[in-house]
């Protein structure tokens, strides 16, 4: 091989190691593999060699998790089968964050609720450390008879949120008008379980019943089909695409999409910021004016 082969080698691999390279990675099920613990010591465990993990919540303390990887936009999904029973007071999170005042965040949060009452999901989008975007929903099943999937598709395009592949939630890049948008900072997957009785049922009326403790939640199949980041700079698009479905890179919702939509914000929505006029007296915020959803 030639000296001037060599060293044009040399130097790609000097620029391939200083820069940021965002490459598409599909993986799912080992939770060994993906995950970290956060808090919660012994509460928080991975069974069935990998394919389960559940957290635990006592009076002492909650649990958490979250990946080893971060992510610069994808689609995560999750399976989760939420605390059963009286779960008044407890939270189960979900989401995608980055670090820092001024750090992005995606967010599904699970408000626990007396026995035969509601679940309630919190969803709010942060960019650049502000968030405030908060719209809530009932669900059409009962979450804690079974695992249900809860997925967070992030393009630069739009992020939607998805239980069981129906979208419950769309938040668009509108940035031509002004509105932040994540794009630049890395995220990871986060979730926990941990006690917020001060306002998470029913305004913080109904407390923790500890005599029910230890609460739990379960997790299984992380699917994180997403562009990893690499180092600490950032970029924007995906310079390398390994994984075979790539589809979630310019997804949208198409106009079944959209009926279905309409059809949970219709049925189960219980909270829009987009609607709370007490809340913004002076008007609402630019992206309510551009978005239904």
């Amino acid at each position: 091989m030639s000296s001037s082969k060599v060293s044009m080698m040399l130097l790609m691999l000097s620029l391939a190691s200083s820069s940021y390279l965002l490459m598409a990675t599909s993986s799912a099920g080992d939770f060994f593999r993906d995950i970290d613990f956060t808090f919660g010591d012994q509460r928080a465990k991975i069974l069935d060699g990998g394919q389960l993990l559940t957290l635990s919540l006592d009076k002492i303390s909650g649990s958490g998790f979250k990946s080893k990887n971060e992510y610069l936009f994808g689609r995560i999904d999750m399976q989760i089968k939420l605390v059963p029973g009286n779960s008044a007071g407890t939270v189960t999170t979900y989401y995608l964050s980055s670090e820092g005042l001024t750090h992005d965040e995606i967010d599904f949060e699970f408000l626990g609720n007396s026995t035969g009452n509601p679940y309630t999901v919190h969803t709010n989008v942060f960019s650049q450390g502000k968030g405030g975007r908060e719209q809530q929903f009932h669900l059409w099943f009962d979450p804690t008879k079974a695992f249900h999937t809860y997925s967070i598709l992030w393009n630069t395009h739009c992020i939607i949120f998805f239980v069981d592949n129906i979208p419950i939630r769309v938040f668009d890049n509108l940035e031509s008008i002004g509105v932040p948008f994540p794009k630049k900072q890395p995220m990871r997957i986060y979730s926990s379980l941990w006690n917020a009785d001060d306002w998470a049922t029913q305004g913080g009326l109904v407390k923790t019943d500890w005599a029910q403790a230890p609460f739990t939640a379960s997790y299984r199949n992380l699917k994180a089909n997403a562009c990893l980041a690499g180092s600490s700079s950032s970029s924007s698009s995906c310079v390398s695409t390994t994984a075979d479905d790539k589809s979630w890179q310019n997804q949208a919702l198409d106009a079944a999409g959209r009926k279905r939509l309409r059809w949970v914000q219709k049925k189960f929505m219980v909270y829009n910021y987009c609607s709370d006029r007490k809340r913004f007296p002076q008007g609402f915020p630019l992206e309510c004016k551009r978005s239904r959803f």
